[in-house]
């Protein structure tokens, strides 16, 4: 016999499932998946929590660590073989800027009802969408080749921009592609350099919310066990294919779902 709490252990599975399953699919795919989990959460519980959305974070670093194992290591190996720092540096540089503005004003970002809002979702959908239907017609600098080819200020631009997916929408690898894409850099190199910029942004968000919030993660470990081993899965499967697609397309495909959502979410907002 099904009872009351059958039913909500299996509402809490299912809504599991779907959170990883946007997480790992949006973090990577430049549609923004703190967007996409704000509108999720809102549509099957009437509210955004932001702790839940920071922990499903766990199951796409460890995607990014698995995909990208030899490129790390590579990286290790040029600074401490081959005393070679300079995409190491870059990859600092890009980090820092998020970095400093994430742990500064973290409590302000967990709080603000900003940060929940589906309007604010809208409309940052709305806008990188636009942005990105028109990249390959704005101008952009010198072309190079990758990360490791860089300039320190071409760095510190891609690390501005990455401070602006702090709003929910936006998308961080959205704003950071973007950003590689107008520094000069081929769309899937810039896809590569803003995964792994976005390693260690990952690294200290993750540690510092499971520090500060351990009593959160153990009341819900199995739903967060669930959500982070989807997001993990379908994680790898995103990073995968934004590589190959953008090795032979521009980002405007991504632009126009965001347009198109972002329309649907308003319309749906203003009829409710």
């Amino acid at each position: 016999m099904i009872n009351d709490d059958t039913i909500m252990l299996m509402t809490d599975w299912i809504g599991a499932l779907i959170l990883g399953l946007i997480q790992g699919l949006a973090e990577f795919i430049p549609i923004s998946s703190s967007g996409h989990l704000v509108i999720a959460q809102i549509f099957l519980s009437g509210a955004s929590d932001h702790l839940l959305l920071e922990f499903i974070n766990i199951g796409t670093l460890v995607a990014l660590l698995v995909f990208f194992r030899k490129k790390i290591l590579s990286i290790l190996r040029d600074i401490f073989k081959n005393k070679n720092y300079v995409l190491a540096r870059n990859i600092i540089i890009t980090a820092l800027p998020a970095g400093i503005v994430g742990f500064s004003f973290a409590s302000i970002i967990e709080t603000a009802g900003f940060f929940g809002s589906a309007i604010v979702v809208a409309i940052a959908l709305a806008v990188v969408g636009i942005i990105m239907v028109l990249a390959e017609k704005i101008p952009r600098a010198s072309k190079v080749a990758d990360g490791a080819n860089l300039s320190k200020k071409r760095a510190l631009v891609i690390g501005l921009a990455q401070v602006l997916a702090l709003i929910p929408g936006v998308s961080r690898s959205g704003a950071t592609i973007l950003a590689g894409r107008f520094s000069g850099m081929p769309a899937a190199a810039a896809a590569e350099y803003s995964f792994l910029v976005s390693i260690p942004i990952m690294f200290g968000v993750t540690a510092k919310v499971m520090i500060a919030n351990y009593d959160y993660l153990y009341s819900h470990l199995i739903v967060l066990s669930i959500s982070n081993f989807v997001a993990f899965i379908s994680g790898l499967i995103a990073i995968g294919f934004l590589l190959k697609y953008l090795s032979k397309h521009s980002l405007a495909v991504f632009g126009w779902y965001r347009i198109v959502l972002s329309i649907v979410l308003l319309v749906i907002i203003l009829i409710q």
